[in-house]
């Protein structure tokens, strides 16, 4: 038990014994006010990182837009430092419907643009989500043949048959999806047969210094196995060097993504070049 003089030291409020957890717990609230700030005054953009064609320098086979929020000093702060806490809340389907705004709006504005948006399976079946999916549908048809849902390994497996019955629809209009982590969570194989995922998205832990790490080569390989086996174009996430990519093409990857080609930017070189307003 904490004592009260290490209490009062720490200032801790009476009732809490631990200060780390409390510390945690503060540092949550503090970010879920960050985001709702810029929620409710539309402090959020998405930032652009191409994904190249192995063996073809410069050649993006598409874009994928990154949610990102500003703070109220203008600051641009990355998904991976608030959307963790809000995730799993009525605030992360906010965010998640704000992504799939934002893009759509960037693929009608980009008439040769292929984008792909994050979602969590627990939008599926949100009202404002499908709304928003199907506006811009249903205004312009075309627009679902080049967009592409990412849905990471371990929020695909939360509810495996919704997100196999949405992709059964939304494959339909056109719309690709892309299972993005994969290696990072426990994908059921059996569920192979019955998800339609297009593209397969390898996790950055098996690709982060392939060149120099025999265990991860070989990981690669099976995953790519997989991959191909079930007709899916393969993405290698977190490439960081040239000997990285070097190997990757040599080993038969469709694609790649990292660092090393190009950090994820609120400005890509096409809404540069044509004048465009962020979404």
């Amino acid at each position: 038990m904490v004592s009260p003089f290490k209490k009062r030291l720490a200032d801790l409020p009476a009732g809490v014994e631990n200060p780390l957890n409390y510390a945690v717990a503060q540092r949550d609230r503090d970010t879920v006010r960050l985001v709702e700030e810029a929620v409710a005054h539309k402090q959020t953009l998405l930032a652009y990182q191409p994904i190249l064609r192995a063996g073809a320098p410069g050649q993006a086979a598409f874009h994928e837009g990154l949610i990102r929020i500003l703070d109220p000093a203008g600051r641009v702060i990355p998904a991976r430092d608030f959307l963790p806490v809000v995730e799993n809340s009525e605030l992360g389907r906010e965010i998640d419907v704000l992504s799939l705004r934002m893009g759509l709006e960037t693929l009608r504005r980009n008439a040769t643009l292929r984008l792909s948006i994050n979602m969590s399976a627990r939008s599926i079946g949100y009202k404002p989500w499908v709304q928003t999916l199907r506006r811009f549908i249903n205004r312009n048809p075309r627009i679902g043949e080049r967009l592409i849902l990412e849905i990471t390994e371990s929020s695909a497996m939360m509810v495996p048959e919704l997100v196999i019955s949405l992709m059964h629809d939304l494959q339909q209009e056109g719309i690709c999806f892309a299972l993005d982590d994969f290696g990072s969570g426990q994908v059921a194989i059996r569920y192979f047969n019955d998800f339609y995922f297009d593209i397969l998205k390898i996790d950055g832990q098996f690709i982060r210094g392939i060149a120099a790490k025999p265990d991860n080569r070989a990981i690669t390989a099976a995953l790519m196995g997989i991959a191909h086996n079930f007709e899916m174009l393969t993405v290698a996430e977190n490439v960081e060097t040239a000997e990285d990519a070097a190997l990757l093409t040599e080993m038969g990857i469709d694609c790649l993504q990292g660092y090393y080609f190009s950090a994820p930017t609120t400005r890509p070189d096409w809404m540069r070049e044509s004048g465009q307003k962020r979404a």
